[in-house]
């Protein structure tokens, strides 16, 4: 009955789609299907109305729970304060007012979470509800609003109502900026690239129709034989790696005595539309590989992040396939899936009305805007990325202090919409890299097993992008060693060792069927995995020392014109 209904919305809205473009109407396209996630809600209700045992159990559960919470409250138990960093100041635990509407609201929002997990049916529409569940109660949490929040009362009393006149001003100029509203406030003059940011000294010496290459200035005499080189995702800039000198990795990698080479990815506009993944391997990463080891005389270690890492194991088996293997020396993949069967939440948007809906939308303008891809990954952690800025600049009126990270973060990029559809379907939806020969690039079949090159996965430990077990599991199939980094996706991968923070484990290099398996059996370390990591690439090298390798003959100085573009 629920699929009938959103088949028949869906022809309702073919049918006024195919009117406007009779009228000559511009049509608006978006890149998701709200029938799917109607049809995602309806799933859960058909479901759960069909289990009117277990949700009486549930409300049974629930009814104790309530009478165990205003026993605690009216009794003045403060009991212990949640690890939840909304609920941090300490009025939250000390007083009896706060502290109740945030235990009656974590108890709600639990309850509410086990009357969904009850429903079944396939992991998609189960996907979509956590996901549309977990935006409404991360809207509702008391933390958000006025009379609700601690620290924005104390704020009003000390003003006099001033930080809501600010803040009001600063949703109105949002609210008509036309990008959306919750735009991150923080000193514009923070960072600059190429000075403050993304600095580290170096030169573009070779470029293409999608990236430019970086080469970074030796600070050593002597350098290991073999470079490195960096592959960063399509959807970020590169400079991840590069961030505020105190944590850049490109200049701590340098001062070790590394040549580290970098593709800065082009920010692709409807010129480049036709370029796939294909592309991207082959005139990418392939030919960067080719081009240090022109330079070098030596093949590199290929050192990757997120979805550059899944392109460096095509990569890989490419070149496994055509016998050239020895292209690359070693290769380490960092919070990078291979095998997407476990997307958790990600995989509420890998639905094929969600597809077809992004294909339709970029079939309109060639690319998918960086925007656009923010504000998903925005909606993925609410709390950090769009409620603390509610808070900050709507109630509080106060400024974000300045991140490097979050810099990063909001400089995106662009994907041409070749890439994109063909990486949905193929590789998120399909699946097919996890098929012996499932994949093709330039005619070779993808054959991950294949690969005979020297690999490390490092997975982190808090990923909500790269949930850490399903990278592990990625890892095992595909015979690479393995390294579990703490914190999450992109704090755990600029953990310098100077800051001692965040920590690692080991297992060694036999990997049992379950990752609760390894974690159980691993060994923790205190600080940065960077050093051991480096430890590895030594033990993989051929531990020869050559002359610094100075540069005479850049295009222009780093980071290069890709990576100032708009």
């Amino acid at each position: 009955m629920n699929d009938s209904m959103t088949d028949i919305a869906r022809q309702m809205a073919a049918a006024a789609e195919a009117m406007m473009t009779q009228a000559g109407l511009k049509r608006h396209t978006l890149p998701f299907d709200p029938f799917a996630i109607a049809e995602a809600s309806g799933k859960m209700a058909m479901s759960l109305a069909a289990r009117p045992a277990d949700l009486m159990a549930i409300q049974m559960n629930a009814a104790q729970q309530w009478g165990e919470f205003w026993q605690k409250t009216l009794s003045n138990e403060p009991g212990q304060a949640p690890r939840d960093r909304r609920f941090r100041k300490s009025d939250w635990q000390d007083d009896r007012y706060y502290r109740a509407l945030r235990d009656a609201y974590l108890l709600a929002s639990e309850q509410m979470r086990d009357v969904v997990g009850l429903a079944d049916g396939d992991e998609k529409a189960q996907a979509m509800s956590r996901f549309l569940l977990d935006q409404y109660l991360n809207a509702v949490s008391p933390a958000n609003y006025a009379m609700t929040n601690p620290d924005v009362v104390q704020r009003t009393i000390e003003t006099s109502g001033a930080n809501l006149v600010g803040g009001f001003a600063n949703f109105l100029e949002d609210a008509l900026s036309g990008d959306g509203i919750v735009q991150r406030r923080s000193d514009p003059g923070a960072f600059e690239k190429g000075k403050t940011i993304a600095a580290t000294p170096g030169e573009i010496v070779f470029e293409n129709a999608l990236f430019q290459l970086i080469q970074y200035a030796p600070t050593t005499e002597k350098v290991a034989a073999e470079p490195l080189l960096y592959v960063p995702p399509l959807v970020n800039r590169y400079y991840m790696i590069d961030l505020d000198p105190s944590q850049s990795f490109v200049k701590w990698l340098v001062e070790q005595g590394r040549t580290v080479f970098v593709i800065s990815w082009v920010n692709p506009g409807e010129e480049l539309a036709d370029k796939g993944v294909e592309d991207y391997v082959l005139d990418g990463i392939v030919t960067a590989a080719e081009t240090v080891k022109k330079r070098t005389g030596e093949s590199a270690d290929l050192f990757s992040f997120c979805l550059g890492g899944t392109l460096v194991a095509i990569a890989l088996a490419y070149l496994a396939a055509e016998k050239r293997a020895d292209l690359v020396n070693s290769a380490t993949l960092i919070g990078s899936l291979v095998d997407f069967s476990d997307m958790r939440d990600w995989s509420a948007f890998v639905h094929e009305g969600h597809l077809d809906a992004l294909e339709d939308h970029l079939e309109g303008q060639g690319f998918i805007d960086s925007l656009e891809l923010q504000r998903l990954f925005a909606a993925m952690r609410a709390n950090d990325l769009i409620w603390s800025s509610v808070i900050n600049h709507y109630l509080l009126d106060k400024p974000a202090p300045p991140s490097d990270l979050l810099y990063w973060f909001e400089d995106g990029a662009r994907i041409p919409a070749a890439f994109l559809k063909s990486y949905n379907r193929d590789l998120l939806h399909d699946n097919k890299l996890a098929e012996p020969a499932g994949f093709e690039i330039g005619g070779v079949a993808i054959d991950l097993p294949k690969i005979t090159t020297p690999m490390m996965v490092i997975a982190l430990k808090d990923d909500h992008v790269s949930a850490w077990d399903a990278v592990y599991r990625g890892a095992r199939d595909i015979g690479a060693e393995f390294i579990l980094g703490g914190s999450g996706h992109n704090a755990g991968v600029i953990n310098p060792p100077h800051r001692n923070k965040h920590g690692y484990w080991t297992g060694g290099k036999k990997l049992p069927e379950s990752a609760e398996a390894w974690l159980e059996k691993a060994k923790q370390h205190e600080g940065s995995w960077w050093p051991y990591w480096t430890e590895w690439l030594d033990q993989n090298g051929s531990g020869k020392k050559v002359a610094a390798r100075r540069i005479a003959d850049g295009i222009e100085p780093a980071p290069g014109r890709y990576a100032m573009m708009p």
